[in-house]
């Protein structure tokens, strides 16, 4: 999906330890404590070091169990950590959050609305058969279908069309500057038709085949349980080395997951937080990294009513403690930050992207005295809401944590502020159910992109962008969208990109926090996996093997 993609992530760390409970303990009217000791900083890269030699067998905790890996029906962390490793797409993201010709090995514009994918030769699907140019178009237009989950995607496209032996042409209403990126996400997967069709409504259920041609395939799937990816037997990529031989994945909460590493009952996991690395930091038969991500907290702003007016949220994006809130919830293992996406957005012209945000104005890492008169003074001129401004909360800790600073910078700058509890189940309704979203005028998530561009993101600014919910309009903003989405010039959709992160950034339709660092946990003697966000769309489990051969 373009917005968000994967699927944000709906679940807050259940991991609260002992720096968070304190400091979450002192939020107060002064905002949350910030401790005076230096963040320990992680190895930070897009991977870690390359294995010197295979694995037999790893055990892999998730977040959660997957729940389909029918991708046009739902998908999220989960399920693309697991199928990162089993399905192929037309493009490929890298490790360091880059993205290259798959299983087409060209994807070029050849005019101001047609894009030519030539597909590769020699590919299989895990049955056998040869993948077809025919295989690929059916693969697209089911992604495209009318409420598929990766159907905006392909927003843009007029029609779609085999035009050779080995080409697809697709041809746009516009030219769409991030179409060939979106190709390397869960739009540009390829499907064995006949095993998909054979399935039915039965297909991505524990039981089924996959229908791909990736490094792995789909072993036996023990629903409550335990699902196993098996190295597939005659994979058609013959440069690519497969070292682990089989990854038995459990899911568990995190505080589970960290005690299932401490333990020594599983060989690694993704973190669903950055905080979940604090215990493990003191087990020496766990290694720990960090890599680019596009991963941000952010708090959402609804249509509920008293942030309709920007000034109020342009005054509690002022007064917030991003500082604190990040050494609370994550131990100083993310950064304040005062815009939406990570910096794994940056896929280019990364000097211009830097220069741009250094100069933002509006969301400090600690408010200071002049923050906070600003703001009072936006919300005299504004007007105090009548009723309280309600921030939402499923009692996670980092959810707690970003919350109460919430809480506490409002009424720093003479607004009230209540903390409304929501159940976890429910949470993930705020993004499709209007009467949930009428619960609260905030509600804080970990959002992120699965391309290396900032326009992915910011289209969420538009009027008529589905995630838009407090209604920021700005018909300028529209056409800034627009003209980004058609610039393939890298350059001139940077500054395009940094006009909107600016616009973005001074209207706060969402009030940025954090950047959320990929961060990943091994048993010390396993290496080779990227450290980066690409494990939702890259073959990691091929890369995981030994430090020693």
């Amino acid at each position: 999906m373009n917005t968000p993609f994967p699927r944000r992530r709906l679940a807050g760390t259940a991991l609260a330890t002992g720096a968070a409970a304190i400091l979450l303990a002192g939020c107060t009217a002064a905002g949350p404590s910030t401790s005076e000791a230096p963040a320990v900083e992680l190895p930070f890269g897009p991977t870690t070091p390359a294995a010197s030699g295979p694995v037999d067998s790893v055990t892999w905790m998730l977040p959660s169990e997957p729940a389909t890996f029918d991708f046009d029906i739902d998908s999220g962390a989960a399920e693309n950590t697991v199928f990162a490793n089993v399905c192929e797409r037309l493009m490929a993201v890298q490790p360091d959050l880059t993205t290259v010709p798959h299983l087409a090995e060209s994807a070029e514009w050849v005019d101001d609305t047609r894009v030519v994918f030539t597909i590769r030769d020699g590919v299989t699907f895990h049955d056998g058969s040869p993948m077809t140019a025919a295989d690929v178009l059916w693969s697209m237009q089911r992604h495209a279908a009318e409420g598929a989950d990766e159907s905006d995607e392909y927003a843009n496209v007029v029609s779609m069309e085999q035009t050779g032996e080995r080409e697809i042409t697709v041809t746009m209403a516009q030219r769409d500057a991030i179409f060939i990126q979106a190709m390397a996400g869960n739009g540009g997967m390829v499907l064995n038709p006949r095993v998909v069709e054979a399935q039915g409504d039965a297909f991505g259920s524990p039981g089924t085949p996959d229908a791909c041609t990736g490094p792995y395939t789909l072993g036996e799937w023990k629903p409550g349980s335990s699902l196993t990816i098996e190295r597939a037997a005659d994979y058609w990529d013959d440069s690519r080395e497969v070292l682990a031989g089989e990854v038995v994945f459990r899911w568990a909460d995190q505080s589970a997951v960290v005690n299932a590493l401490t333990a020594g009952e599983a060989d690694g996991s993704y973190l669903d937080s950055p905080a979940s690395a604090i215990p493990l930091q003191q087990v020496s038969d766990v290694s720990l990294a960090q890599g680019p991500s596009t991963n941000a907290w952010v708090l959402l702003a609804t249509e509920r009513g008293p942030l309709a007016d920007e000034r109020i949220r342009q005054a509690l994006s002022l007064a917030i403690d991003r500082s604190g809130i990040t050494t609370a919830a994550f131990g100083g293992l993310a950064q304040p930050w005062k815009t939406p996406i990570g910096q794994g957005a940056w896929g280019y012209e990364t000097e211009a992207f830097q220069a741009a945000y250094d100069e933002l104005e509006g969301a400090p890492a600690s408010p200071d005295a002049a923050d906070l008169e600003r703001a009072k003074a936006l919300v005299a001129e504004a007007g105090a809401p009548d009723e309280p401004i309600l921030v939402a909360s499923d009692g996670g800790s980092v959810r707690n944590v970003v919350s109460n600073a919430l809480v506490a910078a409002a009424k720093q700058i003479g607004l009230d502020a209540e903390i409304v509890t929501v159940p976890s189940a429910q949470y993930g309704d705020f993004y499709s159910d209007e009467a949930v979203r009428g619960q609260a005028d905030l509600f804080s998530d970990e959002y992120y992109i699965s391309k290396n561009d900032p326009v992915g993101f910011y289209k969420n600014g538009a009027s008529t962008a589905t995630v838009n919910f407090v209604g920021f309009s700005d018909p300028d903003y529209d056409a800034l969208v627009k003209e980004a989405f058609a610039a393939t010039d890298d350059a001139e959709r940077a500054e395009l990109a940094i006009e909107l992160q600016r616009r973005w950034v001074e209207a706060t339709p969402w009030i940025s926090i954090a950047q959320s660092p990929s961060t990943v946990a091994l048993r010390a003697e396993l290496t080779g996996v990227p450290a980066s966000a690409a494990y939702l769309y890259y073959p990691w489990a091929a890369d995981l093997g030994t430090t020693e051969g």
